[in-house]
């Protein structure tokens, strides 16, 4: 599975650029990106498949040198709030490695974009209590919008759910 960083999640973390991914299947490819909510920093995680996300409200310096963690951490607890454990534990079972790469793509990044103004959008259901967001998630994946590459108005929680 691959996990694509934007610039500015690059430049966030100060390491080397990564390589552009390999992986045909985006339905394997995440994109991620970091945003500032409410004066903290967070990860923004947009599946590059179906547009679904979850953000980690207020992630830790320690929490960003693991990012791989804190991504198999924060889909975890994304997908067992919105679908049943078994399915969840199926899609992780696909995470045997993980590889840094930049972002998958024009169209992905645009995935984003949409993801965070969605989460702006929806700034209401933000728990500063705690990094897991499930009503900020719930919120942003059950919003209808067209999706390149896809028939109609659709969701992001409809489009995972045929990738579990």
């Amino acid at each position: 599975m691959e996990l694509g960083l934007t610039f500015p999640l690059q430049r966030f973390l100060k390491g080397k650029t990564p390589v552009y991914g390999t992986e045909p299947d985006r339905r394997l490819c995440w994109d991620l990106h970091v945003i500032d909510l409410r004066g903290r920093k967070c990860l923004l995680a947009v599946h590059c498949h179906s547009r679904y996300a979850f953000l980690r409200y207020d992630v830790s310096p320690l929490q960003w040198a693991d990012l791989p963690g804190l991504f198999r951490e924060g889909l975890l607890e994304s997908l067992t709030a919105a679908f049943s454990q078994k399915q969840a534990e199926g899609y992780l079972r696909h995470m045997e490695t993980l590889e840094i790469t930049r972002t998958h793509g024009r169209r992905e990044v645009a995935f984003l974009n949409r993801a965070w103004e969605d989460v702006l959008a929806m700034d209401l259901c933000l728990d500063t209590d705690h990094q897991a967001q499930p009503l900020l998630d719930h919120a942003v994946n059950t919003r209808l919008s067209r999706c390149a590459g896809f028939e109609g108005l659709g969701t992001g929680w409809e489009r995972i759910a045929a990738s579990l």
